[in-house]
């Protein structure tokens, strides 16, 4: 039995870069595949949200000179080539799944609203939302939330390369320690770099608990849907 009926899986595209430190690694991405097929022959309903951060920041990129609204943009279609590759892979491992776009850009995605993307997912296919929310000055993380809130997730799940929260950037900090659970108000209030914190009110004001996880351990995905305590639940 699933632990939840209806997730948002947000994935990180800076992970999707693999071991190549660049672009797409079809290794890593067909490790997702895999995990997602496993989730989903569970009976789970899937909407995904996937990054651009392996092939353009749009804020980085006004840091360089480029205008910032442009710079989104491209940062939006950058999701829309991970979420292509991404199907692609489900496609291959046997998974039906539809490419939901913020932007209209038929034929490359179907233009996301909330009762087509249910309507998809009631049917057993896997959604992906690219192209973030459609506008500038908004990061994917808020476009998770957003789309979790609206296809009434149970929860939304964040798949990182870090196994959960801590007091400090683990990777930096070698004394930071974990959180097993943690309200939103301590993370606004320890300002803790889970995600933006546009992202995390929108979390708190509409009650989608957050529970942050490693995807890139081969198999985490199923054991956070077992129940298994791997990483760490925001909540109330």
């Amino acid at each position: 039995m699933a632990r939840f009926k209806r997730i948002l899986l947000k994935l990180s595209g800076e992970s999707l870069m693999g071991k190549q430190g660049h672009g797409i690694d079809p290794e890593r991405l067909s490790d997702y595949a895999r995990q997602i097929k496993q989730v989903h022959d569970m009976g789970v309903q899937i909407g995904i949200v996937i990054g651009g951060g392996n092939i353009f920041r749009g804020l980085s990129g006004a840091q360089k000179g480029f205008d910032r609204v442009k710079g989104d943009q491209m940062g939006m279609l950058a999701t829309v080539i991970n979420s292509l590759a991404l199907s692609s892979a489900l496609d291959a491992a046997g998974v039906a799944n539809k490419v939901l776009t913020a932007i209209r850009m038929e034929p490359i995605g179907e233009f996301y609203t909330k009762w087509r993307a249910i309507e998809a997912m009631e049917a057993g296919r896997v959604c992906i939302f690219s192209a973030g929310t459609g506008s500038p000055y908004f990061t994917t993380d808020t476009g998770s939330s957003l789309r979790g809130v609206e296809i009434e997730a149970d929860v939304m799940l964040k798949g990182t390369r870090v196994d959960g929260i801590y007091t400090a950037d683990p990777e930096k900090d070698p004394t930071a320690t974990k959180f097993t659970d943690i309200s939103y108000d301590e993370v606004l209030a320890r300002n803790l770099k889970v995600m933006d914190l546009s992202a995390i009110v929108m979390c708190r004001d509409n009650n989608l608990p957050i529970y942050v996880f490693n995807m890139d351990v081969v198999g985490n995905l199923e054991r956070v849907m077992a129940g298994e305590e791997i990483g760490t639940l925001v909540h109330p």
